[in-house]
């Protein structure tokens, strides 16, 4: 089938298909037309890495966006969502808006009303849904990509739940559901109300195998000779192979600390591979990794990249990952070593990926547990790229025979698991039943298990049995902290419930940031409006960037250096009747959506001692120490709030990285959850009438800028980050008020660029903002270096 047999599509569309390359659709887009993708029908797409799947979505959004719809593609991450609106703009030529939207649940996003495709995360659909954004009454297309998602037990119950409200919304709604091979496709299919389009085709061969001794095994029976050196390693031999054949690797392994080692080691191949103009490249593409962050974790990406070797992993900062993503995809890096993070979605295909670790610690298995056939199968869809490579490989590494038969039974021969609706578990309910009444989706408990039944959950279970028990739970618990209201059958949200809805808070959450703002208030009576123990919380989500259960190897070897805060607390907020930002801090830091620091061993003598010095500033009673589950999360709780008061005191990125054993992009997702959070709590505190809404207030600022409170004003002009108003308050420039009258040569001597020079004084109302003729005061331009240390951080802009 060829682009231009396709009818209902914008004029010109078919023809650039074919300008692109694409003269004939691949078997699975060709069913997909077959079945009805194009004329509005409900489809499910199981198919591999790299078969199409994204243009079955685009010949289903601008078919509808023809018929004068309006079309909304879901993804799991939101450097996906990014990625996705880059490609979805080329067909802006043809008259088609593209808009992306994955931040502010607090927002309707009325302006994407006015677009033709809207990308965004499942988090941010969902928001919207409870916002009463008005334009998703008129949606006549959704795609959900990666929609074997919905098994995943942090993510997956927000985009099932997401898919069963738009449908409810509109009972015309195109659905097509992009996944991987799964094992019970027609089940998501029958959900759905959809076609199916089930196949194992893909444009390239893939061979899949595993390496032992000094050959892979193929599952076709063939072998490759790979001989490995005497010290035995597999993987750089594997990786130099490839590169004898001009292809790149990817690595995955189980750990941060391993994918960093890896790729050093692996640096040490890559760079006989180097021609001279790429080994300039790689040296100026170091230079910009080491500019994105002051940290130790960008110096050894940066060293590594130098030699065409790369880790990826979530401690990395969004930009570490967007530059080292764009050289592999370049060719440019040769090798990259990652978490399983990057088999998530992100276009980033090699010749051939080697799954050296199959293996990761899970603490409920209670040691180290073989990964899912599914999530190796995503690993291993990642070889081969259409139009670059001849073909794929995808290589598992055995040490003895037993091992290579385990490997083949399970995982070159296996088939991926079935996926399983995460919905009837009770943290996954209590947020989603809060949004469901407050949305007026449901307002009696009938009701609300009649919603249910539209969801993967129900049409899985045998009974009604557990997801009515597990309902009723919830239902007590939002009851019990007023969150609804119960009037015989009818159920309701309160105005703080609504407000927890709309904030996009888990309930628990938003119960222990109330009980501590209102113990605050009541002079730390030790109220119990909330109690994060009443119902368990999953902690494990390393895409936060904080530890998780699949990270607790990595972290365990990561240092946590010692010493004592570089920053002392004010006195004020020492005294017990005075609400302090450590308080504030570690309230938050204890909620559910907040994922809190592991603490590692030595940790709880070290934070002991803290919470011995400074308990008097935390909000809420202190667990007793024999209650080892609830004590230990306090105290993780105080190492993070801790975290968070080293930013807000302008610790060094860097040496914040080095204090809490972790990496930029750590440092940086837990600034952002505490500032969303401090604004929840704002929000909450305001309407409750609480007189600590200022503290809130200014705790938030203090932790979203990343300075002291002596700052806060300067930082409030724009282009004014933590680094140059410490340096301008060192010059002796302390308000925007001293900025509008200071000596402009003392000003460029503290910004220390005209540019930048200009551009504030201009931002802060300056009536000339010139610097023509100016010359910096070397005094101010001074201070500035001795304060600092010449040091740059992500926060100095």
């Amino acid at each position: 089938m060829k682009p231009t047999e396709l009818s209902g599509l914008p004029d010109g569309v078919a023809d650039h298909l074919e300008g692109e390359g694409v003269e004939e659709l691949y078997p699975p887009q060709a069913e997909a037309v077959e079945r009805g993708v194009t004329d509005g029908e409900n489809v499910v797409a199981a198919v591999p890495t790299a078969s199409g799947k994204t243009l079955i979505a685009e010949l289903a959004m601008l078919s509808a966006v023809e018929r004068g719809g309006t079309a909304l593609y879901i993804v799991p991450l939101r450097a996906l969502a990014s990625e996705k609106k880059t490609e979805f703009e080329r067909w802006e030529q043809y008259g088609i808006d593209v808009g992306v939207s994955t931040g502010n649940y607090e927002s309707d996003g009325e302006w994407l009303g006015s677009r033709d495709i809207i990308v965004a995360t499942s988090e941010k659909v969902d928001s919207l849904v409870r916002n009463g954004a008005p334009w998703i009454d008129d949606l006549s297309c959704v795609v959900s990509d990666e929609v074997h998602l919905v098994d995943d037990r942090e993510r997956g119950p927000t985009l099932e739940v997401t898919l069963a409200k738009l449908r409810r919304i509109n009972a015309n709604l195109q659905t097509v559901a992009l996944s991987a091979t799964v094992g019970n496709a027609g089940e998501i299919a029958d959900w759905l109300d959809a076609e199916l389009v089930d196949s194992d085709w893909r444009p390239i061969d893939l061979k899949t195998g595993v390496h032992f001794g000094n050959a892979i095994n193929f599952a076709d029976g063939s072998q490759r000779e790979v001989p490995v050196d005497s010290g035995g390693k597999q993987t750089p031999a594997l990786v130099d192979d490839t590169l004898d054949e001009g292809g790149s690797s990817l690595v995955f392994v189980n750990s941060r600390r391993n994918a960093e080692s890896a790729a050093s080691r692996l640096g040490g191949v890559t760079s006989d591979h180097l021609s001279d103009g790429e080994r300039g490249e790689l040296r100026e593409l170091a230079t910009a990794i080491r500019d994105v962050s002051d940290t130790a974790t960008s110096d050894d990406l940066a060293d590594c990249v130098a030699k065409g070797a790369a880790f990826h992993h979530a401690g990395l900062s969004s930009e570490h990952r967007d530059l080292v993503e764009g050289a592999f995809r370049d060719r440019l890096i040769k090798v990259i070593a990652a978490t399983p993070t990057l088999a998530a979605g992100v276009n980033t295909p090699s010749r051939r990926v080697i799954v050296r670790d199959w293996r990761r610690y899970d603490p409920e298995f209670g040691g180290m547990k073989p990964l899912d056939t599914l999530e190796i199968h995503q690993m291993m869809g990642r070889a081969g790229r259409p139009g670059l490579d001849p073909y794929g490989e995808a290589v598992l590494l055995a040490s003895n025979n037993d091992t290579k038969e385990e490997l083949f039974d399970r995982y070159v021969h296996g088939e991926p698991e079935p996926i399983r609706s995460k919905l009837a578990a009770e943290p996954a309910l209590r947020t989603h039943l809060l949004a469901t009444v407050a949305s007026g989706f449901a307002n009696t408990r009938e009701e609300l298990l009649s919603f249910l039944d539209n969801t993967l959950y129900a049409v899985q279970s045998a009974g009604s049995a557990q997801l009515e028990s597990v309902t009723d739970t919830v239902l007590d618990y939002l009851a019990a902290n007023e969150f609804v209201d119960r009037d015989g059958d009818t159920i309701t949200a309160t105005e703080i419930g609504h407000t927890v809805s709309r904030l996009y808070l888990d309930p628990m959450s938003a119960a222990e940031i109330i009980d501590g703002l209102r113990d605050a208030e009541g002079g730390r009576s030790g109220g119990q409006y909330g109690s994060r123990g009443a119902i368990d919380a999953d902690d494990a989500d390393e895409s936060a960037g904080f530890v998780s259960g699949n990270e607790l190897l990595d972290d365990d070897a990561l240092a946590d250096a010692p010493g004592e805060n570089d920053a002392e607390p004010d006195d004020a907020e020492s005294e017990a009747d005075d609400i302090s930002a450590l308080g504030l801090y570690h309230l938050v830091s204890r909620t559910p959506d907040m994922y809190q620091l592991y603490l590692k061993s030595g940790d709880r003598e070290e934070y002991e001692e803290v919470l011995f010095e400074r308990e008097t500033e935390l909000l809420g009673r202190t667990p007793s120490e024999y209650d080892d589950v609830a004590f230990e999360e306090w105290l993780a709780a105080l190492k993070t709030a801790r975290m968070l008061e080293d930013w807000a005191s302008e610790v060094d990125e860097s040496r914040i990285a080095e204090r809490y054993g972790v990496g930029p992009g750590d440092i940086r997702g837990k600034v952002d959850t505490a500032e969303w959070l401090l604004n929840a709590a704002e929000r909450l505190a305001g309407e409750l009438d609480l007189s600590n809404v200022v503290a809130v207030r200014e705790a938030k600022k203090r932790v979203e800028d990343g300075v002291r409170e002596e700052l806060l004003d300067l930082t409030g002009v724009r282009g004014v980050g933590r680094k140059r108003a410490r340096r301008l308050f060192e010059a002796g420039i302390e308000s925007r008020a001293d900025l509008r009258e200071a000596d402009k040569s003392v000003v460029l001597g503290a910004l220390r660029g005209k540019k930048t020079a200009e551009n504030v004084l201009q931002n802060v109302g300056r009536e000339d903002p010139s610097m023509d003729g100016v010359t910096a005061d070397a005094e101010a331009e001074r201070a500035g270096r001795e304060e600092e240390g010449g040091q740059a951080s992500l926060g100095d802009f």
